[in-house]
This record gives C-alpha cells, structure tokens and sequence, in this order.
C-alpha cells in the first residue's frame, strides 16, 4: 500500500463529475448560496457630493436674488396678451343693387380704393331731376327780382296819375266859382278819379311790398326757393357718388358677405377694413402686478408669430376701467356662502410703434409676451395718456367740393346775360 508524502497536505476532494445526485425523497431542497451584496460608500464621497448639491442650490438661489432685485422687480412680464386694432365696417349708405365687387377676404386694399359698385340708374335720375327744379327756382326767382321792378315802375305810373287827377280837381274846384264854367257832375266825377287813383296807387305799393318782402336781403343765389333746390341736387348727387363704395382707410379685406346681384339696403354690412398700421396689444395683467403699471411706461413685446427674433417696443397707453368679469354679459355674483377668492385680471393697452408694425405686420388675435419696465413712466395710476390724436382717421377726401361745384355751375348757367336790379 503507497502513502502520499508526509510534506503535502491532502488535497480536499473536487466536486463530482456529472450532475448532482437527485435527492432522496421526502429530503429537503439545499439553499442557495447567498449573492454578494454592494460594497457600501466611502463616508467622504458621500460628504463631498452633499456639498456640491448644497453648493448648487446657494448658487441657484443667489442668482435668484440678485437677479430679482437688480432686474425683476423693475419689470412686470404676461404672456396673457393678445393683439388688438379698428375693424371698419364698410357699410351701404344707400339701398342699389350690387353690378360689381372688386376686392375678396384677404385682399389688401389702399384709402380710396373702389370696393363696390351698385346700380346707379335710379340716382342718376333722381340727379336729373334735381337739377331740372334747380334750374326752374333759379328762373322762377329771377322773374321775382324783375316784379319787384315792374312794381316800382307800377307805382310810380300810378303816382303820376294821381298827381294828375289831383290838379285836374283843383282846375275845376277853381273854376266851380263861376257860373256855368263846371257843372256838378263834372266835379264829381273829378273827385271820384281822384279816389280811385289814390286807391290804385296804395294798392300799387302793397303789391311792390309783397314784391320786395320776396327778395328782400337775397339775391337769385342765395334766395330760400334757390337754397333749398340746391340742396336737393346736393342730396340726389350725393347719393348717385355713393353708389361706389370706397375703402375709408388702408388695410387687409376680411368678413366679405356681399354677394354679386343681392339687393342690399342701406346701412347693411358688406365686408370689413382692417388698418395694419392701427394695432395695439391688449395685455391682461393679475390685480396684484399692477401696483406699479402706469402709463407711459416702455414695454417690450414678442409675438409667437416671429418668435424671440422680433421684439416690438411699445408704451403703456392706459389701464382698462374694469376687469373682463366685471364687463361680462353675465358678471359673476360672488355674493354666495361658497365664495372662493379669484385673483382677477385687468386690461392694459400697449401701443404699437408704426414703423414696426409696417415692417412686421401683426393681425388680430395673435398672441404676445409683455414685459413692462417700471422704471419708465411717470404719470399716476388712474391717469391717462393725453394730447394723442385720433385713434383713426381717413385721408380720403369728401365729395362735397365736387358737388358744390356742380351746383354752382348749374346756378350760374341760368343767372342770365345781366342781373337785374336789387331792392
């Protein structure tokens, strides 16, 4: 029998070649050997980590504060505005019936330009007739101013004969004294010529009163007959030029409901003008930001339509009078025993600068950022900016030269060669 050398320990028996016996049965399952678990941290990786958190959050939380009282709390920001501008309402100011329209939504317009035309029959001929009356008080007055002078010339005849019939009854009253020189009768008859003379003549100046109560303080083109067929044609003109519907202002076409052929009367809407160079911004700022808004104050502003690329520069032109509930067709009644405190938003009007807004056109409704620096205005918080012009205006020009143009014309074609006489 061989024995292993007595320097080298046994070696402890390998694991059996092939599986593991199955167990025997009714024997309990072996346990399986435990996993080895994380090695735990160091203690001083885990302080220099709290520390650099620590060191982050001071970080953060100075920026803040600087940040708030050297930049923030001298500006008021809301991304809860929206632009705002003058919608014209292009109307009919006369009924007709529409022959043609010349623009469509979307369609930019100039002041001035034509947008509708409407059947201008019925005017043209209430201008003819107009006209025809004009011309007819013109001559009819005319003939006024001629009476007054046919009256004079009327009371001074009857004057004469007065004066005539006068001394003839004073030949005879004369001669009465003499003895068959003038009869009864024949004296009688000269004071009977002499009543009826006298009579003829007072009754010559009543028609040479009435004459001049006629045309006294006129002449034929400022007479009242005159005046008012003027006015007529003024009026029968007037509504022939209104038969084409013109744009009163610059702007972008939208809300066309005119349709070819329709019948339209007047004051019915038919499409709307809207100005780009008449826009603001309405901003609506929480109750508790606006301790500090006031009107004049620089405010910067972004649209989402360009982005951060574009930024507008406006002013605060004044604060609204009201909040949006308190305008609403149905205002809330917060007189209720489950009343929750709502903070509430006001209206603040920013203006646009024109040059701005030409280079980038806005359009109604959009959205926009808002930062107001507080720093700017001056002016109290209930105040308003004054001494602005009008917020639109048209520089078309009125129709009215024109027409008195016409009138006078008309006027002047029918004074005659020369005029006559005044009272």
């Amino acid at each position: 029998m061989s024995q292993e050398p007595s320097g080298t320990p046994p070696s402890p028996p390998g694991p059996p070649a092939g599986p593991p016996p199955p167990a025997a049965p009714g024997a309990a399952a072996p346990a399986p050997a435990p996993a080895p678990g994380p090695t735990p941290p160091k203690s001083g990786t885990r302080g220099k980590a709290l520390l650099i958190v620590a060191a982050i959050v001071v970080v953060i939380a100075l920026s803040v504060f600087l940040y708030w009282n050297l930049v923030g709390r001298f500006h008021e920001s809301t991304n809860d505005a929206y632009v705002n501008g003058n919608v014209v309402a292009i109307s009919a100011r006369e009924s007709g019936t529409v022959m043609a329209i010349l623009v469509d939504d979307t369609g930019v317009v100039t002041a001035g330009q034509v947008l509708v035309r409407l059947d201008p029959s019925d005017a043209q001929l209430a201008v003819e007739q107009a006209e025809a009356t004009l011309v007819s008080e013109v001559r009819a007055v005319r003939q006024l101013f001629v009476s007054v002078d046919q009256m004079h010339y009327q009371v001074d005849a009857d004057r004469v004969e007065l004066k005539r019939m006068q001394d003839d009854l004073a030949r005879r009253a004369s001669l009465a004294s003499i003895p068959g020189a003038v009869t009864d009768e024949d004296l009688g008859h000269a004071k009977s010529a002499v009543s009826q003379a006298a009579a003829t003549l007072s009754l010559a100046q009543a028609s040479e009163y009435a004459a001049m109560c006629a045309v006294q303080g006129t002449t034929v083109t400022t007479h009242p007959r005159v005046l008012l067929a003027a006015s007529h044609l003024r009026q029968a003109l007037l509504d022939l030029d209104r038969t084409t519907i013109i744009a009163p202002v610059a702007g972008v076409v939208d809300k066309r409901t005119v349709q070819l052929g329709q019948r339209i009367e007047s004051g019915q809407a038919l499409m709307a003008v809207i100005p780009s160079e008449q826009m603001w911004v309405d901003a609506n700022f929480k109750e508790s930001e606006l301790r500090h808004v006031s009107p004049g104050q620089h405010v910067s502003l972004t649209s989402d339509l360009y982005g951060s690329s574009v930024t507008y520069h406006g002013y605060v032109v004044g604060l609204g009078a009201g909040t949006g509930a308190a305008f609403a067709v149905l205002p809330a009644q917060n007189a209720s025993g489950n009343w929750i405190k709502i903070v509430q938003r006001l209206p603040a009007r920013i203006g646009l600068q024109p040059d701005e807004l030409a280079s980038h056109p806005l359009r109604i409704g959009l959205s926009m950022d808002v930062e107001v620096d507080l720093e700017g205005g001056q002016l109290p918080l209930a105040s308003s900016v004054t001494g602005q012009s009008a917020s639109s205006d048209t520089a078309v020009p009125g129709v009215s030269e024109a027409i008195d143009k016409r009138v006078q014309a008309v006027i002047s074609a029918n004074l005659g060669s020369a005029t006559p006489s005044q009272p």
